[in-house]
């Protein structure tokens, strides 16, 4: 291995080290315990390097967020494969997505509350917000002329029950009724 690869690899190796010591920081304490300095701290370099890699904290965050979106769409695609019937994958993917909301609250924080320069629908969209958006659109798509539409109305009303949830403002004694709502809407529509 020559030089350059050896320099290529430290670097994605220090970046990795900043992003996971970020999500456990802001697993543990939340995102506002997320800092530079903290950063540096807890991977053992200085503030100087963590800025090498990344302009500011947002960017992190950002990084952070992309790799929960292909952890999204892994779980997500994994769900809809447990079914051959199209309503069973459609539930199956909507329980997964819940799921992955409660169990990284601060990993979903990043993807979806916190300031990032993600976008979506937009010719440079990243494609790991793509994956996740395919994974969902893949059990909304057979016999839907409005495919878009119909996997964006989805994942909205998947992120209104994972955040309604995680705010502890509706039952979660009630989502096997809702989720049954959600497919029963995609299937009559």
């Amino acid at each position: 291995m020559g030089v350059a690869e050896r320099k290529t690899r430290e670097r994605a190796d220090r970046e990795h080290r900043i992003t996971a010591a970020a999500r456990l920081i802001a697993e543990r304490e939340g995102w506002p315990a997320v800092t530079i300095r903290r950063l540096a701290d807890e991977i053992e370099y200085s503030q100087p390097v963590v800025y090498s890699h990344f302009e500011n904290r947002d960017a992190i965050v950002t990084a952070v967020a992309l790799e929960g979106f292909g952890e999204l769409a892994k779980a997500l695609r994994k769900a809809a494969h447990r079914s051959g019937d199209r309503g069973k994958a459609i539930e199956n993917v909507a329980m997964a997505y819940l799921t992955f909301a409660r169990q990284h609250p601060a990993l979903y924080e990043a993807m979806f509350t916190l300031p990032t320069s993600l976008r979506f629908a937009e010719a440079d969209t990243k494609p790991e917000l793509k994956d996740g958006f395919a994974a969902l659109a893949s059990v909304v798509a057979p016999s839907r002329s409005d495919v878009e539409v119909a996997t964006e109305t989805f994942w909205a009303a998947l992120h209104g029950l994972a955040e309604l949830e995680r705010s502890g403002r509706i039952r979660k004694s009630a989502r096997d009724q809702r989720i049954a709502l959600v497919v029963r809407g995609l299937l009559d529509s």
